[in-house]
């Protein structure tokens, strides 16, 4: 939902031009800040922001996104094994052209994958359909140790310069391929796995064919503890997200996935459907984590018109509900609200400043702060906060 200033919004940001009266009271009945969601050496990734702001000191606990999406989905990720996410995208004239292979359905995806496992499966390399594009890459004795490009930062770039290779000074490890060993096997994949795509019927019949693997983000089984083990105050809590992403980061933080039925990732998820989920979900827990993903896909998508209407679906069908529902609770609530990192509409891809932040509560002081945005909460009470100190200070308010 972060952003920098558009000059087609008259040098607003789309947070700044949207109309969002719920985030603005939030504001105003709170306090604000600015966060650093993402740690110095990390790339700016959803699984690192979302991490960071659950309270994990990421230099502990980073393992990258493919395990993640392995406990999203419920695969039991063995000490041995390399899991990497694993998208459909579509590439054009030698260019990547997206990173979603033009928005596929579960359904979809799921078609392509489990086709793909059938041609390159072995007894070494798994590929398990996740959710629309975004899948699971499973490598038995797999090396960690290479550098892959995230598609989503790389739109129109000629794809080849951008295969995985091993990282320098890549470390040998007893039981393991190496570094070298393990890029080439990925990049035959990918070149595999475009040869076979392309013959699909399911590409036969569209104008924008999902047309390509591509790994990405590696790593292994982590070990994080629970947000009740780290917070007593917590004894439980769900997530409620279309990203299987944020769904495997829940599922480690010891969070129960809560589903909701037409909810997408995109600007047409059910917006109604995750207030009602999160409401319910407080009734009878201590802690809920509700993501929306559709500002960031529009975002990527370079779609200005549909990031602003992406923030104003989130403040009147999201915010503004459960704001509402809550203010009558006897028992008390607190409410954050915030983005995990920017992804600027005229660049597409996720950059790392700060991004801004409140937190309700009916006894915290207000700090002044009249409206939800990039340079009015810079302005707010809590001033900067980094990483893990967002979470340590919304779990005061209890």
């Amino acid at each position: 939902m972060s952003d920098y200033p558009v000059a087609s919004l008259g040098g607003k940001t789309p947070l700044e031009y949207a109309a969002t009266p719920a985030f603005d009271r939030l504001a105003s009945m709170g306090r604000n800040g600015s966060l650093v969601t993402i740690p110095e050496g990390f790339q700016p990734g959803s699984e690192v922001a979302n991490s960071a702001i659950l309270g994990y000191d990421l230099n502990k606990i980073y393992e990258g996104r493919g395990p993640l999406e392995a406990a999203s989905i419920g695969y039991d990720l063995a000490p041995d094994e390399l899991a990497l996410r694993c998208n459909i995208i579509t590439l054009a004239n030698g260019n990547i052209l997206n990173h979603h292979g033009g928005h596929l359905t579960s359904a979809e995806g799921k078609e392509l994958i489990e086709f793909l496992d059938k041609e390159l499966g072995s007894d070494r390399v798994r590929l398990i359909p996740g959710i629309q594009y975004r899948h699971l890459l499973v490598i038995k004795g797999g090396s960690k140790y290479i550098e892959c490009a995230p598609p989503h930062d790389h739109p129109g770039e000629n794809w080849e310069g951008l295969l995985v290779r091993p990282m320098e000074d890549a470390p040998v490890e007893e039981g393991r391929m190496s570094a070298q060993e393990t890029s080439d096997l990925i990049n035959d994949l990918i070149l595999r796995s475009q040869q076979l795509l392309a013959e699909h019927p399911f590409n036969k019949e569209r104008n924008t064919p999902a047309n390509s693997i591509w790994p990405w983000s590696g790593g292994y089984r982590p070990a994080m503890l629970t947000l009740q083990e780290m917070y007593p105050s917590i004894k439980s809590g769900v997530v409620i997200t279309a990203v299987d992403l944020i769904r495997g980061i829940g599922r480690y933080a010891g969070l129960t996935p809560v589903d909701v039925d037409g909810a997408t990732g995109l600007a047409d998820t059910n917006y109604e459907g995750k207030a009602a989920a999160a409401l319910e979900a407080l009734r009878d827990n201590d802690f809920v984590f509700l993501h929306i993903e559709a500002s960031d896909e529009a975002g990527h998508d370079g779609d200005v018109e549909l990031k602003v209407k992406t923030i104003e679906n989130l403040d009147r069908r999201i915010v503004a509900p459960i704001l509402d529902e809550v203010s009558k609770w006897e028992e008390p609530v607190a409410i954050a609200l915030l983005p995990d990192h920017a992804t600027p509409v005229e660049l597409r891809v996720h950059k790392g400043e700060p991004v801004p932040f409140t937190i309700w509560y009916n006894r915290i002081a207000p700090d002044g702060v009249n409206a939800f945005s990039e340079a009015s909460c810079s302005e707010g009470g809590f001033g900067l906060l980094r990483l893990e100190e967002f979470m340590q200070e919304f779990m005061k308010l209890r």
